[in-house]
């Protein structure tokens, strides 16, 4: 046991480093942890060894996967369904094209220019399509754009492009069977009866105390994960569409949600989003430089090229198109899931491994940086539109902006 808490110890530690990193620099959390995980587990593996980190331990991925669930649930409870109904054209044109032009894009690369065999640069397209929810939701938060209808429009095409990402993963690799009618069967049962049980039980209990939610919403995420895992998809998917759900009780309860925010982006996401760098490996990287510029490269001018010609027709101010553009190019849960995928399932080997989720990190952290840096949308939060005193990115204090970072 005395293992576990020492374990603990050192990823808290560094969760705080990242922490005080992204302060000081004004850097995004989220980003600074997967760039912490990354040199920790480089410098960490080679004095103690290789599970010197303990990344792999499963408790450790349990709470990561959890940190990860409850983001992406997160997520699905900002969109508000009446401003979706609202941008449908805009989010479902947005999210498909931000799917179609990497994946198509990607895949093109790795086989004809990368030389990659046919399996493996489809799986590189699928990893490569994505876009980053979390760390999207992750930027939203901080800034609070997650409460605009602009950040309702981005998350809500994040949904779409992933959406599209974890169909074509499916449809490409993994085996149709009956396990996934069964999954597809129960899911739309329980996102049917969802808003009715989950507002008699608030109504019952929610004010006498907020833990039952907590609780409540857990045992329906946790079910319908390990369902989804079962059958063979990925236990975020059905997440996002509970906090879609139940978008209407979350905002509702302003306290409740706050409180939640804490527990997942103060203790479970620091778990997954450091994880989710050391999971890069640098010497591997070292012997292929040139496979990863060109990777990132396509995924970079695939999304640009697809999605800010489309904005055209629903955003007139530049820097919001460019802003949506650079972060619908971010990529990291679904990615490195559709990489992890590959590798478990013999479809890539660990140095193509290694070379899609190192492109998949760059992703969510490049644009970001360059997004907020150079094309920060202020004008929508009210605030002046001056550039920032640099070096910073202007990543507001959580005290000072009222969201949990």
């Amino acid at each position: 046991m005395e293992g576990t808490f020492a374990t603990a110890t050192l990823w808290l530690g560094l969760a705080i480093v990242a922490t005080a990193l992204a302060n000081r620099l004004r850097i995004s959390i989220a980003l600074v942890e997967i760039v912490i995980g990354v040199l920790a587990a480089f410098f960490i593996s080679r004095s103690f060894g290789d599970d010197a980190m303990g990344a792999n331990l499963p408790w450790l991925k349990f709470v990561a996967s959890t940190g990860a669930i409850l983001l992406t649930f997160l997520a699905g409870a900002e969109l508000d369904p009446a401003s979706l109904r609202a941008k449908w054209k805009e989010v479902w044109i947005v999210g498909a094209v931000g799917f179609i032009a990497p994946f198509l894009g990607c895949a093109a690369v790795a086989r004809y220019v990368v030389g990659w065999d046919v399996r493996p640069s489809l799986l590189a397209g699928v990893a490569l399509s994505t876009t980053s929810m979390a760390v999207v939701y992750a930027v939203m938060l901080e800034y609070g754009f997650n409460k605009t209808d602009f950040g309702k429009g981005v998350l809500g095409a994040c949904f779409i492009n992933d959406l599209g990402t974890v169909i074509a993963l499916g449809l490409i690799f993994a085996p149709f069977t009956i396990r996934t009618v069964i999954f597809i069967v129960v899911s739309l049962a329980a996102f049917a009866l969802l808003p009715f049980a989950t507002k008699k039980l608030t109504a019952l209990y929610g004010n006498r105390t907020a833990a039952i939610r907590t609780k409540w919403i857990l045992f329906v995420l946790f079910g319908l994960g390990a369902l989804a895992l079962w059958s063979g998809s990925e236990a975020v998917l059905p997440a996002y569409i509970v906090g879609m759900l139940l978008a209407e009780t979350m905002g509702g309860d302003p306290f409740f949600a706050r409180r939640l925010r804490t527990l997942t982006i103060g203790f479970l996401t620091p778990f997954y989003f450091l994880r989710a760098g050391s999971l890069v490996s640098l010497p591997a990287l070292v012997t292929a430089p040139v496979v990863f510029l060109l990777l990132f490269g396509g995924k970079l001018a695939s999304k640009i090229f697809g999605i800010y010609p489309v904005l055209n027709q629903f955003k007139r101010n530049r820097k919001e198109r460019w802003y949506y553009t650079l972060l619908m190019s971010t990529g990291l849960t679904f990615g490195t899931i559709s990489a992890m995928y590959g590798l478990s399932h013999g479809i890539v080997t660990q140095q193509q491994y290694s070379i899609l989720v190192a492109v998949v990190i760059a992703s969510a952290v490049v644009p970001t940086m360059i997004a907020n840096f150079a094309f920060l949308p202020r004008h929508l939060l009210g605030v002046a539109d001056e550039p920032p005193p640099a070096p910073s990115f202007v990543v507001p204090h959580p005290e000072r902006s009222g969201h949990v970072s």
